[in-house]
């Protein structure tokens, strides 16, 4: 098969999902060097395995909401590949959630979870059930309700979850805590714990700081850094948050900070106290971004329905990182990006960049990566999160940070190493798709035709 019978193929599969397609169609055409080059791997069929799930789990949660009356939500777990070691992904609590978007998510993981060198599988899940507006006691009787059935599909060596967009600390809380209930253990099932009954020191900031820590190794191979650089972040969960710190701390100034109903333009920049007060609002009082504009006196721009570019991608800056949701940057907004001669474009998301729009941004000489190399500094932590668990041991915040930075360095360095080897240096996203397939392929091969 060539490489556009096999995204016909996943395509007729997969009718109505174009999440996954899209995620399908991006690794396909990558990683096909490297089926050429390895024709043992086309005669296995490894790239057609990876693209179906191991296993796709779906149930219904039911519990009671704070008026007495019973609610109905979809559950999901997508056990994707566990060639490299147990699945590994977060769970997503949001309205959004289908099996698209988790198939995409999980297929996703696979890679970034390979490009880490911690032995972990890629899987994914969560469910439609939204945590917005809803009560403490709501949340928890919904996450027992939900680990109800998902207890019985995972363990510390099968299938270790983690938090991710509705997911927070709160709600690992409720699901460690339903979990050890319903086993009568306490083991390391979930990553995201609380430090003091398992949780690691640094987990939090992960996927922010392992975000510019890449980008400053990327800029590094350019001579140039962070310093004095003038940012655009989206979002202001805890990716975008600790990206901006971060960013702050290596001499850079934010400019941007969004949500899902619109975004602040801060010219004079986000400094550590204005973010202290952006984590607040967003992690205790859970309020809406406008907050923010009204306290500082700078622009707010609300989210306008249908439109056909993200204004926040209009802004002149020198970086952007995309730290909010899938596609939010399509080819008109790189475009803007390339017109505004935007250096460097780090993903914080996944999958926030269409595929327009990235051959946009590479063909017009913007550095990128793809979120599957730059976001990979919170799975990583998790994967350390895992290994103090198996071991019984606690460390520092400054062990963890030094080897969150040592693992985005190696990732950085492999992801340039391999796009040099197929005759494409400096394309980040050939080196990660093609170094993280041909790990996970050669574990496959080497383990039969399961």
């Amino acid at each position: 098969m060539n490489k556009q019978d096999i995204l016909s193929l996943v395509k007729s599969r997969n009718p109505n999902e174009s999440e996954f397609v899209q995620a399908a169609e991006e690794v396909i055409v990558s990683v096909w060097p490297a089926l050429e080059r390895n024709p043992e791997f086309t005669r296995l069929r490894l790239l057609e395995r990876m693209l179906e799930p191991e296993r796709m789990i779906s149930f219904r949660v039911t519990w009671l909401d704070d008026k007495g009356s019973v609610q109905v939500n979809r559950g999901y777990r997508v056990q994707m590949n566990s060639a490299i070691g147990p699945y590994k992904g977060g769970l997503r609590f949001h309205p959004s959630v289908t099996p698209s978007v988790l198939k995409f998510l999980a297929f996703e993981q696979i890679f970034k979870n390979a490009l880490t060198g911690i032995p972990m599988g890629g899987g994914k899940g969560g469910s439609d059930f939204d945590p917005k507006g809803k009560s403490n006691d709501e949340i928890m009787k919904f996450c027992q309700a939900f680990m109800g059935e998902l207890a019985r599909h995972i363990n510390h060596r099968l299938d270790v979850p983690a938090g991710d967009i509705g997911v927070g600390s709160r709600e690992i809380g409720y699901l460690f805590g339903a979990y050890k209930k319903i086993k009568n253990e306490f083991t390391g099932v979930l990553t995201g714990k609380g430090i003091g009954w398992g949780g690691s020191l640094i987990r939090a900031e992960a996927t922010g700081y392992g975000l510019i820590y890449f980008a400053e190794n990327m800029l590094q191979e350019k001579k140039d850094s962070i310093k004095e650089k003038t940012c655009l972040v989206s979002g202001s969960g805890n990716v975008a948050q600790y990206a901006i710190e971060k960013i702050i701390q290596l001499g850079g100034k934010v400019i941007t900070a969004s949500d899902s109903t619109g975004f602040i333009y801060d010219e004079e920049g986000i400094t550590q106290d204005k973010l202290e007060f952006l984590k607040d609002l967003k992690n205790n009082r859970r309020g809406r971004i406008k907050e923010y504009a009204d306290k500082y006196k700078c622009e707010y721009h609300a989210s306008l329905e249908g439109a056909n570019d993200n204004p926040i991608w209009n802004i002149k800056a020198d970086a952007a990182f995309p730290c909010a949701t899938q596609n939010e940057i399509n080819a008109r907004d790189a475009a803007h990006l390339v017109k505004n001669n935007v250096k460097i474009v780090c993903e914080g998301a996944n999958m926030p960049t269409t595929i327009d729009a990235i051959n946009i941004l590479i063909d017009n000489g913007v550095m990128y990566s793809p979120g599957k190399a730059s976001n990979a500094g919170g799975v990583a932590t998790s994967g350390l999160e895992m290994t103090q668990n198996y071991i019984g041991e606690n460390w520092t915040s400054k062990e963890v940070d030094t080897r969150l930075y040592s693992i985005m360095k190696d990732i950085h360095q492999t992801c340039l190493a391999t796009a040099k080897e197929y005759g494409q240096p400096g394309n980040y996203l050939v080196g990660a798709n093609i170094a993280g397939f041909i790990k996970v392929a050669k574990a496959m091969q080497a383990q039969g035709v399961i």
